[in-house]
């Protein structure tokens, strides 16, 4: 295996981003609380439009603005009320984040879309999606990547001591290259981006952003070889949907780590959160079939919920964040 320096200490657990509710300093004191190895920015999205997943990256991009028409988020001819509220709300997240941890010294995980997501979600003034313009797509890319740019110094700025680790989540992706986005009528799918193109884009954001990257996808059929060629530190998934082991192994193998989503995202039947005996069971037993070390699992793992926990109530978000942080610590001191 190509040995790695991880970016974030053995044992850890995190979020992947999203939390209920409205209160966003509540929202950084629980993940503070629960996750202090590897805390991060949580999302708020049931504020409205500018803190979900699409607007709050359009509130990032460079000389791209962005607005909402009939509900959905496109690109507009100049900067207007919808952009300066996402990027008021994103302020006002960075600003709690560096009066609650101003003085951290680990690593904090910052996350927003990916290129392909955004393209595939994205309208141009013209209508129809972003996608369907390879040139629009390579603009977007670049608008992005200095947008991350600044914001990951922006992040440093507020917490000089601390390291910043940028996820970019890219549920879309596997859409995209299969050509399965649908079109604005409905009858018809955007043509699949090759995956050698798809890898080259992604690539250029992840160089350009000045920070290690993780690319997050809670999607089936992950194509963990693009994500591993783009340079990433690591790869984000849902467990449950991991089909071929393959795969995966052969990332982990070439050096790529893993942020394990091993607890459901939302109460099962019964509203019980999983205990963390019954979390770090769920990485260990994959590891397992894997056939890696024990002892590299803590290293190269990160134990995190399946997906975002914006649709979960706050008892059990905090619940499955502290199993989450507990089993890393019982993946550790093994």
């Amino acid at each position: 295996m190509t040995h790695t320096a991880w970016p974030w200490p053995a044992g850890a657990a995190t979020g992947i981003g999203s939390l209920p509710g409205t209160d966003v300093a509540e929202a950084q004191r629980i993940v503070l609380g629960e996750l202090p190895a590897l805390p991060h920015l949580p999302e708020l999205p049931a504020r409205g439009a500018g803190a979900d997943l699409i607007g709050r990256t359009g509130g990032l991009l460079t000389e791209l603005p962005v607005e909402l028409y009939a509900g959905q988020w496109r690109v507009a001819a100049h900067p207007g009320r919808d952009l300066r509220r996402a990027r008021d709300l994103m302020e006002r997240d960075l600003d709690q984040l560096a009066e609650q941890a101003e003085e951290f010294a680990g690593t904090v995980k910052v996350s927003a879309a990916g290129p392909y997501t955004l393209a595939a979600s994205l309208d141009l003034p013209i209508g129809g999606r972003m996608l369907r313009d390879p040139g629009a797509v390579r603009d977007l890319a670049g608008s992005l990547a200095e947008g991350l740019r600044g914001h990951v110094a922006a992040v440093a700025r507020r917490l000089p001591r601390a390291t910043v680790l940028l996820q970019l989540d890219e549920p879309s992706l596997p859409t995209v290259l299969a050509g399965r986005v649908p079109t604005e009528s409905g009858f018809g799918a955007y043509r699949p981006v090759p995956q050698v193109d798809a890898a080259a884009l992604l690539r250029t954001v992840v160089d350009a952003v000045g920070a290690p990257v993780v690319v997050h996808c809670c999607a089936p059929d992950v194509p963990l070889e693009l994500i591993r060629s783009t340079g990433a530190v690591a790869v984000a998934l849902d467990l449950s949907l991991v089909r071929e082991l393959d795969p995966l192994g052969e990332a982990i193998d070439a050096g790529l780590g893993l942020l394990a989503g091993a607890a459901p995202a939302t109460a099962p039947p019964g509203g019980r959160a999983p205990t963390s005996a019954q979390v770090a069971d769920r990485v260990r037993q994959l590891w397992g079939r894997l056939g890696f070390p024990a002892r590299q699992l803590p290293e190269q793992v990160v134990v995190t919920p399946a997906c975002g926990l914006a649709g979960a109530d706050p008892q059990y978000v905090r619940a499955v964040l502290a199993a989450c942080r507990d089993a890393g610590r019982r993946l550790a001191e093994e």
